[in-house]
């Protein structure tokens, strides 16, 4: 592995009862706010899920889905493998997961109508972003979306000063525990418009602290 690529093995088991201890079931309610849009999705490609929340759920929630899941850590897939069997029958027939780092990663598919990236971005810089978002482009579908869920800073006052605080110690914490070198979200918003993406719908949580987000492709 890369040594700049930060390590998600140490905090994997205990990542889902840190995040509800920070935020209650708000980042989970992003996650899954839009859901029921992908019912229809027939190939997805599930960008560093983590422990698997959102994977396990979709495969539940739409039985014909094919679910590529991407991600470095080799602790968090075994999660998220876990709980794909838990929650739905057949996943390990509908799902594949690939150990990689997201950096040097060239989609495996050329059919995606769906792809997936929860708290994800952040730990990209704007040029990886960029040059993610250009990879993947090309083996989207035209009829295809992206869901985006990360943390926003509102646009004044004092919860704009309270969510770059927040996100600064969130920053730092996950530096001291994983390696993790970004120190800013990306904006990956302008790495989507400048590859052509439109957005099509955005939901605020948390006073504007979370955003849940729906991407359209180019020919979309």
């Amino acid at each position: 592995m890369d040594p700049d690529t930060p390590n998600f093995d140490s905090v994997a088991r205990a990542y889902r009862w840190m995040e509800y201890a920070s935020f209650g079931p708000m980042l989970e309610r992003c996650r899954f706010h839009f859901l029921p849009q992908s019912s229809a999705a027939r190939h997805a490609l599930v960008l560093g899920d983590g422990d698997g929340r959102f994977t396990a759920r979709l495969l539940a929630s739409n039985p014909t889905v094919q679910v590529d899941a991407v991600d470095a850590s080799p602790a968090m897939l075994d999660i998220l493998r876990q709980r794909a069997r838990n929650n739905c029958q057949n996943a390990e027939t509908r799902l594949s997961t690939t150990q990689a780092d997201i950096r040097h990663f060239t989609p495996p598919g050329n059919d995606y109508d769906l792809v997936v990236s929860h708290f994800f971005l952040d730990c990209l810089t704007d040029e990886e972003v960029h040059a993610l978002v250009a990879r993947i482009c090309p083996s989207m579908t035209p009829d295809a979306i992206w869901l985006v869920s990360e943390f926003a800073v509102p646009p004044r006052g004092w919860k704009r000063v309270a969510a770059r605080t927040l996100i600064r110690c969130l920053y730092f914490a996950f530096s001291v525990l994983t390696g993790l070198r970004i120190r800013h979200i990306p904006d990956y918003a302008k790495s989507l418009n400048d590859n052509g993406f439109h957005p099509v719908d955005r939901v605020a949580f948390l006073g504007g602290l979370l955003a849940a987000e729906l991407w359209k492709p180019p020919s979309g």
